[in-house]
């Protein structure tokens, strides 16, 4: 997902880049909302896990490998304004220091790793939250289904992107496809992350988990009010 230098003209960076900053801009202000004393050190966590899985990448078939994205991982844990500054750092020290991903691309990155995956792995959570019984146990499908569905959605947003400012000679459908197929399949491991890293911070402190809190919220009333 990482995009290179020259893989989309320079509109449509400068473009992407304003996005991302803006975005990072309205996470900084919405962060303050969802951090305090003791749930910051969460983020820094969360930042070098995402940092740490992002160099392992797995394979997917026909010399294709996929890492982990962490946008729905993120938002889970720490909440989505505190993972879209999360993810952020992470691909602009990967950006800057490791090669992984084009300096003038850190922008388009940011856009779709940060702010699309992210956004969209928030809502669907929330979502699939909401259909799913208020405990925290739901809090594990419901990352789950929100990060095999975030990942091939960032994807086609790149597909999109790629039309609108695509360097290669290559056509937007065959991009789209093959894009949103094989990360159908990345979207698979990003799944199997999530729900086995989210399961194990519920099991020990599900209340350091953002996603979990209106859970928690919820029983300790029941509990309280139980005559």
């Amino acid at each position: 997902m990482h995009v290179p230098d020259g893989f989309l003209n320079a509109p449509t960076s400068v473009a992407t880049g304003v996005v991302a900053v803006a975005g990072v801009a309205l996470a900084l202000r919405g962060a303050r909302r969802e951090l305090d004393d003791r749930t910051a050190p969460m983020a820094g966590l969360v930042a070098t896990f995402v940092f740490a899985a992002q160099m392992i990448n797995f394979p997917v078939g026909a010399g294709t490998s996929g890492h982990l994205l962490g946008g729905a991982l993120a938002a889970v844990l720490v909440g989505p304004w505190s993972a879209v500054l999360c993810i952020s750092v992470v691909l602009m020290v990967q950006a800057l220091f490791m090669a992984d991903g084009g300096i003038t691309a850190i922008g388009t990155n940011i856009t779709l790793m940060a702010l699309v995956g992210v956004g969209v792995g928030w809502c669907l959570f929330v979502v699939a939250r909401r259909l799913l019984p208020r405990r925290t146990s739901s809090v594990v499908p419901a990352a789950v289904i929100a990060a095999l569905l975030s990942v091939p959605i960032a994807a086609a947003v790149f597909a999109a992107l790629f039309v609108i400012g695509g360097t290669a000679p290559v056509d937007g459908g065959k991009v789209f496809a093959a894009m949103v197929g094989w990360h159908l399949v990345i979207g698979v491991g990003e799944a199997v992350i999530t729900g086995l890293v989210v399961a194990s911070v519920v099991a020990t402190r599900p209340d350091l988990v953002y996603g979990a809190r209106s859970a928690l919220t919820t029983r300790e009333l029941e509990i309280r009010t139980t005559p």
